[in-house]
């Protein structure tokens, strides 16, 4: 099945001027792909820009298969690393790279992962309890459901996919575990949410899935370690995107952006003090969405928050006060 990147040509046009500012085929500037997945945003950009050097990240080793068989023409314009994306300052530690001009997140699990079944990803189809994103990881779906006390699996419904009938359906596992398959779980699912609620909100299982598979993966703690590392690494004048497709990713999304675009001129004064200034200015207004052209093309776009900072230039005007 053919994977269309979501966003893609609008992930190019945000990045793309910070990625040539120096050179227009973007020689000298390099861009982390900290999502790569299959590397589909990797492919157009190291296809746009032929003087490009990217770093792909990713923890998941058949990601990094397909991707690097994909990406292999480019030769060692493409440096792969498989890591979380938390793991962002060794990668770049281990690149002899300092400053970058552009960062890409593509948060959630890939389409990839989801098509292969056997991964345990998707609740449409019966497979292993798995969801792992680094296949080698101790921690799969199925101890999760088997092993965990019923209060702990409540809160991580609750907390990980905002699932107000968490109590109910850690009851349900606990009284029917051991449960091995996907299949099994929405089955059970089917049980413990009462009929109405099943009519409405998507797909019954949607929210306990997601809870699992970010408790598996650590993935908002990943998040909130990965987006301050990605910020303090991206050079004067470069371009951060960061695409999320549920709620609790875009808050913290959303919280991390806020912080690095507000002043820090202590509240009150009348004005900006030198030096205090927001390190970024934000370039989209709030989270943009796809367009509906998008979301017929890439039904996987439908849920998709967009957001994107640059970094802010040095002000000459403030070296020029500041100097001896």
């Amino acid at each position: 099945m053919e994977h269309i990147p979501v966003l893609l040509d609008r992930c190019v046009e945000l990045l793309t001027p910070a990625l040539t500012r120096r050179n227009p085929d973007g020689r000298g500037a390099v861009l982390v792909d900290a999502t790569l997945g299959a590397g589909g945003h990797a492919h157009r950009f190291l296809s746009d820009l032929p003087g490009l050097h990217l770093i792909g990240l990713d923890r998941d080793p058949q990601a990094l298969q397909i991707a690097g068989e994909r990406l292999a023409p480019f030769g060692d314009r493409a440096t792969l690393v498989r890591t979380r994306y938390d793991g962002i300052d060794d990668a770049l530690a281990q690149a002899g790279v300092d400053e970058v001009g552009g960062v890409l997140f593509d948060l959630g699990v890939s389409s990839m992962q989801l098509d292969r079944t056997e991964r345990g990803f998707s609740y449409r189809a019966d497979a292993p309890l798995d969801m792992r994103m680094d296949s080698e990881a101790p921690l799969t779906a199925a101890e999760v459901v088997n092993t965990f006390a019923e209060k702990d699996i409540a809160r991580i419904l609750r907390e990980f996919g905002e699932e107000r009938f968490a109590g109910r359906i850690a009851k349900h596992i606990v009284r029917r575990r051991p449960l091995t398959t996907t299949g099994e779980l929405v089955e059970l699912l089917y049980d413990a949410i009462p009929a109405p609620a099943r009519r409405t909100g998507g797909h019954p299982a949607k929210r306990t899935f997601q809870a699992l598979r970010i408790a598996v993966n650590g993935e908002l703690d990943s998040l909130r370690a990965a987006l301050p590392a990605a910020l303090a690494a991206i050079e004067p004048g470069g371009r951060i995107v960061v695409m999320a497709y549920q709620s609790l990713e875009d808050r913290i999304v959303k919280t991390e952006f806020g912080a690095a675009t507000a002043s820090r001129t202590p509240p009150g004064l009348p004005v900006e003090l030198p030096g205090h200034e927001p390190d970024f200015v934000a370039i989209t207004r709030g989270a943009e969405r796809a367009t509906p052209e998008e979301i017929e093309r890439n039904p996987r776009s439908a849920p998709v928050r967009l957001r994107a900072l640059e970094k802010v230039a040095s002000r000459p005007e403030t070296a020029r006060r500041d100097a001896p």
